[in-house]
């Protein structure tokens, strides 16, 4: 039986990853991936920055982020906090 923390614990989860291998199962971190390259966000995310123009504070859009989303200057977006921590802004 295998000890929590040992060695045993490591082979086992290994061997788990090489029979999900040999047998083309996906996990559910797998399939997620796999769905975000079909999708075209794979490895999209970047860091933004924030800017001051007159009294607004402006959110810099990374330029593959923003054709990807096919935002264009003068394009109206609809801006709403989501929680403390995360701002949402959906194309009009």
């Amino acid at each position: 039986m295998a000890k929590k923390g040992g060695k045993e614990v490591l082979v086992v989860a290994s061997k788990v990853r090489s029979y999900i291998k040999s047998k083309k199962c996906m996990t559910s971190s797998d399939a997620i991936d796999a769905k975000a390259k079909e999708l075209g966000l794979w490895g999209i995310g970047q860091i933004g920055r924030l800017g001051y123009s007159g009294n607004s504070i402006i959110v810099r859009v990374p330029k593959k982020i923003a054709e990807f989303l096919k935002f264009k200057e003068g394009k109206n977006v609809f801006i709403r906090p989501e929680g403390r921590n995360r701002l949402v802004v959906e194309p009009q």
